[in-house]
């Protein structure tokens, strides 16, 4: 079996993914730093491991880790790493945390936060409209990041103060390109961030996640310390993360298949439509970093064996032909079924998929129906993915926005 390394500069994100589903229902990879480990590239063949429990997040379980070749300075330490919280353990364990955050983050609950989700798009609307007629404008910078980061914020009760702290740590966290001798640092300095917020909602709660969490800790749910900053950062990073690209890649998508974006502009097709179909062709996760077989296990014609880690390869699954048919490569928004898993699927499945959804699903039609003009600044082919193998994430969306409302400027 040929192995595939994964570029760390994500130059060819479609290319690599093409190559992925070439190799096979699971291909040997190479992730940046030399480390090996396997990857599921079909729709079927990850639907099955998803719900296997012979695939643990243990990392006790790898055979890397156990021989001492994961150096802590890895790039992608504190993904394959992030200390104890639902998305390293399995069992009672999982559900006992992933309880706390599904009750927070039910459909009926988040549909509650559609005021204010709506009021803060407005905010950025307005800004955007303010901005001097005819210059180009970051898309990403301007709209798609401050939406869900203060979405989320307030959820989880993370004062806007800290907002240029955390995008600075996290730009660190999820790149390849960090330094290794910066990565023990950084790690230690969002564990002392969120130590921070932490001890601050312990001081003076409030109607957030992160008090939740903590008063669940004091009444019988037994949440450890490490286990309240760790949840918190993980909720902060992927409530964000995902939220933003999708936002972004939804708005390239549009604006680079111009029959399709009409048909949504004139209601001939459903923003849904538009939201589900980037998430399979265009997702915004590229690869979740890592799970690990307990024992041999058949996948396809190949065995994943014991003791290697496993990374589901969203980019590549998303355009499964076996799943989706010949038009598997094609944008179409008005495609039916689309039954994609670019939130995962089974009990690991994303708790925050209905909020990422409902940002999105208002953010989209407020922002076109806003700019209708709006069109990219660049050709597509200028725009540039960051260094990030775990998310599809571009550095910037030079977009014109034209005039607001289609009127005279």
């Amino acid at each position: 079996m040929t192995r595939i390394a994964l570029d760390p500069f994500v130059r060819d994100l479609d290319g690599e993914s093409a190559a992925l589903r070439a190799a096979g229902p699971l291909a040997e990879v190479e992730l940046p730093g030399g480390v090996h480990v396997y990857a599921v590239t079909r729709h079927a063949e990850a639907r099955a491991l998803l719900t296997d429990s012979r695939v643990v997040k243990d990392i006790n379980v790898w055979n890397a880790w156990r021989r001492g070749e994961i150096p802590m300075d890895w790039p992608l330490i504190g993904l394959a790493n992030p200390g104890r919280s639902m998305l390293t353990v399995d069992g009672a364990d999982h559900r006992r945390l992933r309880t706390l955050v599904a009750q927070a983050l039910t459909v009926k609950r988040v549909e509650r936060l559609r005021a204010g989700i709506e009021a803060l798009t407005n905010a950025s609307l307005e800004k955007l409209a303010a901005l001097p007629a005819g210059q180009p404008v970051d898309l990403k910078a301007e709209f798609a990041y401050p939406l869900p980061m203060n979405v989320i914020s307030e959820l989880m009760g993370v004062d806007a103060a800290d907002h240029p702290r955390l995008k600075e740590l996290f730009e660190k966290f999820f790149s390849t390109q960090t330094p290794p001798e910066e990565v023990p640092q950084m790690m230690a300095d969002l564990g002392t961030l969120f130590t921070k917020i932490v001890d601050g909602k312990r001081a003076n709660p409030g109607d957030d996640l992160t008090s939740a969490l903590i008063a669940a800790s004091e009444n019988g749910d037994h949440l450890t310390d490490e286990e309240i900053v760790n949840t918190l950062q993980l909720i902060i990073a992927a409530g964000h993360e995902t939220t933003i690209s999708l936002i972004v890649n939804v708005v390239e998508a549009l604006q680079t298949h111009p029959e399709q974006r009409k048909k949504v502009l004139n209601g001939e097709i459903g923003w849904d439509g538009v939201i589900e179909e980037t998430l399979r062709w265009n997702t915004p996760t590229s690869h979740v970093l890592i799970r690990f077989a307990t024992e041999d296990i058949e996948v396809g014609d190949r065995i994943l064996p014991k003791g290697e880690g496993l990374i589901i390869s969203f980019g590549a699954l998303g355009r499964d032909e076996e799943q989706y048919g010949p038009t598997a490569g094609e944008f179409d928004a008005a495609r039916t079924p689309n039954r994609h898993i670019a939130f995962g699927h089974g009990p690991h499945v994303c708790p925050g998929a209905a909020l990422s959804r409902l940002e999105a699903g208002i953010a989209l039609p407020a922002l076109y129906e806003r700019f209708p003009e709006l069109d990219l600044a660049v050709p597509a082919s200028e725009l540039r993915n960051k260094p990030i193998v775990t998310q599809n994430d571009l550095y910037e969306l030079p977009v014109e926005l034209g005039c607001p409302f289609g009127g005279d400027a």
